[in-house]
């Protein structure tokens, strides 16, 4: 520990020390549950993270009736915050398991691709078209996530390419937020299918698929890399898979990673 004036912190060996306190104390209780659960049905708390806008929004309603339906003495913790939280909050076996659209590997956690959704573009003023390309982009304005999202460093990308400047005039992360934002006309947002879809609906407006370059980002279900699932987070993991690959998931279009 490191002391000051301003109280006592950690060091990083400390911080170390602590992370596999908290994955030692979870196996703990994890060994403690399944022996209890022995010849019973499964219980607990499983605890997932969601990133905001993405197609895991949809599923959140069918898992949790299918856990309902299967494990009705499983309680499901939902917690939404962006990727790097989630990525951060598995590695501190705060959460059992998160659903973000892709980031750089992160040292302490594996990922298992899900799915693939296209970018489009949503507003509700001047439609483009069925489709649009980066140039035309360049001229309006933006409403776009804050930098460290996968969705703006996609953007962010595409432009840089073309050597061109976005007009962003504001940063949102929530989705209530931004959709009161794209209603009001004063511009337009960059989003994944399924969240365009979901926005569009709300403010009466239309989306145009980016083309030009097209644009995609790819839906992980990341765990923690050092630590085991209990047996009712197993069998959680086992149903959202089975809900996203489900015949109702697969209309929506997405293209399922196999």
């Amino acid at each position: 520990m490191i002391r000051t004036k301003r109280g006592v912190t950690p060091t990083d060996a400390g911080k170390i020390l602590y992370t596999h306190a908290r994955a030692i104390l979870r196996q703990c209780e994890q060994a403690q549950l399944a022996v209890h659960n022995v010849g019973q049905s499964l219980s607990g708390q499983v605890s997932i993270g969601f990133a905001p806008g993405t197609a895991a929004s949809s599923i959140t309603m069918p898992l949790l009736q299918a856990v309902r339906a299967e494990f009705p003495e499983v309680v499901i913790y939902l917690h939404e915050n962006s990727g790097a939280v989630l990525n951060e909050k598995l590695i501190n076996h705060q959460l059992d398991m998160a659903v973000i659209y892709e980031h750089s590997p992160v040292a302490g956690v594996s990922s298992q691709a899900l799915l693939k959704e296209d970018l489009f573009l949503v507003g509700t003023q001047d439609c483009p078209g069925q489709s649009v390309d980066v140039n035309a982009i360049a001229q309006m304005n933006l409403f776009l996530p804050s930098d460290y999202s996968a969705v703006r460093l996609r953007v962010d990308e595409a432009f840089s390419l073309r050597r061109l400047t976005a007009k962003v005039i504001g940063e949102i992360e929530s989705i209530a937020t931004l959709t009161a934002a794209i209603a009001s006309g004063m511009g337009v947002a960059v989003l994944p299918e399924s969240a365009a879809r979901s926005l569009c609906g709300a403010v009466n407006g239309w989306m145009s698929r980016i083309t030009t370059p097209s644009m995609s980002l790819s839906l992980s279900l990341n765990l923690p890399a050092r630590a085991n699932l209990s047996p009712q987070a197993q069998a959680v993991k086992e149903l959202l898979m089975s809900v996203m690959s489900s015949p109702v998931m697969e209309k929506r279009q997405w293209q399922l990673v196999s």
